[in-house]
């Protein structure tokens, strides 16, 4: 089998924030496969056989006049994604009670929850705002025997610290192969016993009922499955929903609304935010 060959895009932005997380959630949809940060902007990788001429036309972000971002292409034939993760991946600590590492750092002591995460190209590091907003509400729920699902799972980052924190059960899902694939290993990894991981989207949790419900996804994504995420909800339920900005909070209250879905408590960060529901 051979190795793919890439093209890479390196970004140069001004000023990061918020440009650079809008341009990567962007790049996803377009077909970019991973990000590596640094301190400039971002490096964005593609496949080169889902390269297309004007795969940069559709990304909004590029055409906004408060941001300066310039960029460089090249084809990469090889690329060693541990030593790029090693080079940029630094471990994070949550409320001294959460410790997000990959295997090449070492554990720190007296921490509650030591999560080990090897991010590869999937998404939940811990590192973005969306992802550490969640992890402050899960600290926050009693997860005793709940049954939970991670909808939009990543890295599995969100279902492994609900089973730490006492779930029975924890359903993971994700529309990306590499996710799921990466899922899987970080579930090992931390000794997870009771995740079960599948490849899909939405249509998989007809006749399935849960406890909590988190996800961290986008906007319109979100927008479009609620009604399917509180159909999935028992009675005095939690529904957790991330993916988006302090602006788009009335649009996604609106319909949360529809389905008798209370606003508990918002977390924000960067102009990001996480709304629990109940």
């Amino acid at each position: 089998m051979k190795n793919p060959i890439y093209i890479a895009y390196t970004f140069k932005i001004e000023p990061r924030d918020p440009a650079t997380e809008i341009l990567i959630a962007e790049l996803g949809y377009a077909g970019f496969e991973s990000f590596v940060e640094n301190e400039d902007g971002v490096i964005a990788y593609i496949q080169k056989e889902d390269f297309k001429v004007d795969i940069l036309d559709d990304i909004f972000v590029l055409k906004k006049d408060e941001f300066k971002i310039t960029f460089q292409k090249e084809e990469i034939k090889q690329i060693n994604w541990n030593s790029e993760w090693e080079k940029n991946f630094n471990p994070i600590l949550i409320d001294d009670i959460v410790y997000i590492r990959a295997p090449f750092h070492d554990k720190l002591p007296n921490i509650k929850y030591d999560i080990v995460i090897e991010p590869k190209m999937s998404f939940g590091t811990g590192h973005h705002e969306t992802t550490h907003m969640m992890v402050k509400h899960l600290l926050n729920i009693d997860f005793k025997d709940k049954k939970v699902l991670d909808m939009g799972c990543g890295t599995g980052i969100l279902a492994i610290l609900a089973e730490m924190c006492g779930a029975k059960l924890i359903d993971a899902i994700d529309i990306d192969n590499w996710c799921y694939l990466n899922s899987v290993e970080n579930a090992e990894r931390n000794q997870c016993k009771n995740i079960a991981v599948f490849e899909g989207d939405a249509s998989l949790l007809s006749n399935k009922k849960y406890d909590v419900i988190i996800a961290n996804i986008n906007r319109n994504i979100l927008l479009n499955d609620i009604k399917t995420y509180t159909n999935s909800l028992n009675e005095n339920g939690v529904l957790l929903l991330s993916g988006f900005y302090q602006e788009d909070i009335p649009i996604i209250d609106v319909e949360v609304s529809k389905y008798d879905l209370k606003l508990q408590t918002i977390e924000k960060r960067k102009n990001w935010v996480a709304l629990k529901y109940q």
